[in-house]
């Protein structure tokens, strides 16, 4: 019987949140398995879109995800990470591996490969309502345009016969005299200005010889401050930013490895503080490092 689509859906979202649990327990080893497990679901999904037939549970993951490469149901780089998570839990399974690097590797390609499938998928579903939505509004407002076009066109019609006036020598000689009037104002205020002007730099002038020490430290402190560069740190490895310093806290994204982050200051020992699409959030700083 085929699984359904949102209970496989729910199935993918559990398997995330079990493999990040099964990390902060240090069982790397099983969190591997978990996040395999979690891509398989994915798998099927697409191939049950795509039309692409899977006989059987056992199938070979590697040949699904390169036909659904060929098929362009995903892109060259998720087809990389749909394999590297597929081989990293190969290896936990038959190798036994139980690396922390490994897992969490796995991990943050899985977390990130979700959230483009999860956002593919509601564009999907939003773009077929909006179609059906919009065709018949598109028929209804065409009238509409049309009569508002027609109304829009008499008005006009009917404002051009007063569109002209008369303009005699008497409104020409008054446009001149407030223009002489502008002229004579504009010139008096600039001549009181300048006077005073003239008044405040001789009286000022001697007050310069006391204060001339001064000028020559402060815009050096000033320079010194300006050159001193910010700190610069970057991802040495996948990175999930979260909305509080907390591994259960809400994930906002993730970061790839060697991505510049806006870095804010240092919440704790364990968490920093950035600036993440214009809003504050945490990251471990023990994947962090000073470009």
């Amino acid at each position: 019987m085929a699984v359904s689509q949102s209970n496989r859906w729910d199935k993918i979202r559990l398997g995330v949140q079990e493999a990040e649990s099964l990390i902060n327990q240090k069982k790397y080893n099983l969190a591997m398995v978990r996040c395999r497990q979690t891509l398989e679901y994915m798998i099927r999904d697409l191939c049950d879109k795509a039309m692409i037939t899977t006989q059987n549970t056992n199938q070979d993951m590697s040949s699904l995800i390169d036909e659904l490469y060929t098929n362009r149901w995903i892109s060259k780089t998720t087809c990389e990470h749909y394999h590297k998570i597929r081989m990293l839990g190969n290896k936990a399974v038959h190798d036994g591996s139980d690396n922390a690097y490994d897992a969490n590797q796995a991990y943050h390609l899985l977390t990130q490969e979700v959230y483009t499938f999860s956002k593919d998928f509601n564009r999907r579903g939003q773009g077929q309502q909006q179609k059906s939505q919009q065709r018949p509004q598109k028929s209804q407002q065409r009238p509409e345009q049309t009569r508002s076009r027609a109304s829009s066109g008499q008005a006009r019609s009917r404002k051009r016969p007063n569109q002209g006036f008369p303009f005699t020598s008497t409104d020409l000689m008054r446009l001149l005299l407030i223009v002489i009037v502008v002229i004579l104002i504009f010139a008096v205020v600039r001549f009181f200005r300048g006077g005073k002007t003239e008044d405040e730099e001789t009286s000022a002038a001697p007050e310069t010889t006391f204060e001339e020490p001064l000028p020559e430290t402060t815009p050096a402190l000033e320079t010194m401050a300006e050159t001193t560069p910010p700190a610069v740190f970057k991802t040495n490895d996948y990175l999930n930013v979260r909305a509080e310093p907390s591994t259960s806290g809400r994930r906002l994204g993730v970061l790839d490895p060697d991505t510049i982050v806006d870095y804010v200051d240092a919440y704790d020992d364990e968490w920093a503080i950035i600036n993440y699409d214009g809003t504050e959030a945490y990251v471990s700083s023990q994947y962090l490092v000073h470009d």
